[in-house]
């Protein structure tokens, strides 16, 4: 088992309509150690691998995506699910549905933020379905860069969002693949681990 899944176990709360609640140390209280360690995991698994700009989806990716910005000493772009009035008018677009929200976004990356040939490794904190995955892919394609992989904190592997990707070609690393959760025993399966 590894620190993230621990973590989970010690910390997070599974919650009704397939929930699972970790803003105690990573999407609302942010546990830095966790973040380091997090950060580390991917630079190791994505070693070899030239990376020149992080992408990540505002808000929960942010934290990650800047621990491992930092050990790469890249930029981190994040798309935008807001138009501001201080961005530019020249703007990638896409789309996607928020499991947790359960509405659709429209999310933005100002052009000049991301080049042609520039290998992109996006990073979030959950994936579930794919949406928001697959709409970073879109912008990346848009800008004409390269996806190098995806790195995802969580993943809920009993959704269809990994297996997805991986099916279309894409590498994706997830530090903690849940495999089945359960509201009323609070108990959590993780792939190749089973935990309470």
């Amino acid at each position: 088992m590894n620190f993230l899944e621990e973590k989970i176990l010690a910390d997070g709360r599974v919650y009704a309509g397939d929930i699972l609640k970790v803003d105690s140390f990573i999407n609302h209280r942010i546990d830095m150690d966790v973040m380091r360690q997090a950060a580390c995991e991917f630079k190791r698994r994505y070693e070899g691998e030239r990376v020149d700009k992080i992408l990540t989806i505002e808000a929960s990716g942010i934290a990650i995506a800047v621990m491992l910005a930092n050990m790469y000493d890249v930029p981190v772009v994040f798309a935008k699910k807001a138009e501001t009035a201080n961005s530019t008018d020249d703007k990638y677009r896409s789309q996607a549905f928020s499991f947790t929200r359960k509405e659709m976004n429209d999310i933005v990356v100002s052009r000049p933020y991301i080049s042609p040939g520039e290998r992109i490794l996006i990073v979030d904190d959950f994936l579930a379905t794919g949406q928001a995955a697959r709409a970073l892919i879109d912008i990346v394609r848009q800008a004409g860069a390269e996806v190098v992989g995806l790195g995802m904190l969580v993943e809920k592997g009993q959704q269809e969002g990994g297996k997805s990707l991986r099916g279309d070609g894409y590498r994706v690393e997830s530090i903690a693949i849940i495999d089945s959760m359960d509201h009323g025993t609070q108990t959590i399966r993780f792939r190749n681990h089973s935990a309470q």
